[in-house]
């Protein structure tokens, strides 16, 4: 960040010896006698710190401070007085004053209070670059007529404490949408905490849900908080929550009705005070029809309902969503952001996209790696039909693809869905039949957007 100090104090003297203690240290340095003269300074030029005598011809410092925080809020101020009490630096402080200096000077003092008011400012800026960069990774990106309802929608219901039940298909950008609602919410400065319920196996759902007490069962060697005390005056987002079991699902329907619990192991009830965004991709309807669903847990979640569309719905925003996935893959590789041709483009958009978002920006990040050259061209777009083969088409498919890592990714990718299906999407018996941990084997099932069930 720039490093120009000015110094505002009628007396020459000051101004010259703090200007050449603080011009050893490396920083540049102007020097004003009044505080109109330091507020026409700040307008023209480019300044991070102002140290600011409370005594001035003209306007005071006090006053000359109230303009720099209204006008110029991103300016630090350091105040200094000869005839300084403690009731000036506290309402000088109030004010927005980093620092109060008392005269006579000591220049070693001086000098670290620039460096930590300087830092301090270096920190804030750091952090406003940090949140606007965490909002554009959870902005929704398009222009088409379902996004800009669907935005239209959150502007409406985000401010209100109302539930929330988000649903699509895999890979539309729920979790973007649950996101959105928390942070336009009055709740925005508090807890976003996320529950992926078809991860939680079925005894580990109270643990997680509401905690437990150290000792309260085997392997609960201490104390822990759970995703409804964590969420606390917050939002609480259950990801595919038609995933959990029943018994879960009567266990969160208690907690939802009553608005408080008990950890595991304790008689001590906690009161929480959440709101609820839920999100699904199934057709909680059919769910109900064939009692895998509560009813009363659907209405209790089903205030608001929200339909994310499917990207084959929108396509119109595809070109959108790659120009934003080539800008942040070259951000996170610190490498020069890729281009695609308009022909390469034309093919992605006349995919169905059955993975939906996630599947594109799976596909623009192999792009990215797989890509020597800075443009993405048709050539470089591998094969996306989804299309049912037959055993020699998909050995010719896997041997056309230029690279062994894609054809792998193919593979597994086919090989995981099929034996899925042979266990009716139970994570828990793929993943032993295949000989694969639970945990691996759900993170490839998310990678690959593939349907299954926890247990």
């Amino acid at each position: 960040m720039n490093k120009t100090i000015l110094i505002v104090d009628d007396e020459e003297s000051i101004c010259q010896s703090l200007t050449g203690i603080l011009e050893d240290e490396g920083y540049e340095v102007l020097s004003v006698g009044s505080g109109e003269e330091a507020l026409k300074t700040i307008e023209e030029d480019s300044i991070s710190l102002v140290l600011l005598d409370i005594w001035l011809p003209g306007i005071d410092g006090i006053e000359t401070l109230k303009r720099i925080r209204s006008e110029h809020t991103h300016v630090g101020v350091v105040m200094m007085s000869g005839h300084g009490t403690i009731e000036t630096a506290v309402k000088a402080i109030k004010i927005g004053a980093f620092d109060f200096i008392e005269k006579p000077l000591s220049l070693e003092k001086v000098v670290i209070v620039v460096h930590n008011a300087l830092a301090m400012l270096r920190l804030e800026e750091e952090n406003i670059l940090l949140k606007q960069k965490v909002l554009k990774e959870y902005e929704l990106t398009g222009n088409s007529p379902p996004i800009l309802e669907l935005k239209e929608m959150i502007n409406l219901i985000a401010p209100t404490n109302a539930w929330i039940l988000i649903m699509g298909e895999n890979g539309t950008g729920k979790e973007l949408v649950a996101r959105a609602i928390h942070r336009q919410s009055k709740r925005a400065q508090k807890p976003f905490i996320e529950v992926n319920c078809a991860a939680i196996p079925e005894e580990l759902i109270e643990s997680e849900l509401f905690g437990h007490e150290k000792g309260a069962f085997t392997g609960a060697t201490e104390k822990r908080r759970g995703k409804f005390e964590l969420a606390h005056e917050g939002t609480i987002f259950l990801d595919e929550v038609a995933d959990m079991s029943l018994k879960a699902q009567a266990k969160v329907l208690r907690i939802l009705q009553e608005k408080k619990f008990e950890r595991v192991g304790s008689s001590k009830l906690i009161v929480t005070d959440v709101r609820v965004i839920a999100a699904t991709n199934k057709e909680l309807e059919k769910e109900m029809e064939e009692g895998r669903f509560r009813q009363d847990l659907y209405y209790r979640l089903n205030v608001i309902p929200l339909q994310i569309p499917p990207l084959r719905d929108r396509k119109e925003d595809i070109p959108l969503l790659v120009d934003r996935f080539l800008a942040e893959f070259a951000a996170k590789e610190g490498n020069v952001k890729k281009t695609i041709t308009d022909s390469a483009l034309a093919l992605l958009m006349e995919h169905d996209w059955q993975g939906n978002v996630r599947e594109l920006k799976n596909i623009v990040e192999r792009l990215v790696i797989m890509t020597p050259s800075s443009v993405i061209s048709p050539a470089d777009i591998p094969p996306l039909s989804r299309g049912s083969r037959d055993a020699v088409g998909q050995q010719e498919s896997w041997c056309a693809m230029d690279s062994f890592k894609m054809a792998k990714m193919d593979f597994e990718k086919q090989y995981i869905a099929k034996k899925l299906q042979e266990n009716e999407g139970n994570i828990s018996k793929t993943a032993e039949a295949i000989g694969l941990e639970r945990s691996n084997l759900h993170k490839k099932i998310k990678i690959y957007n593939l349907d299954a069930k926890g247990e």
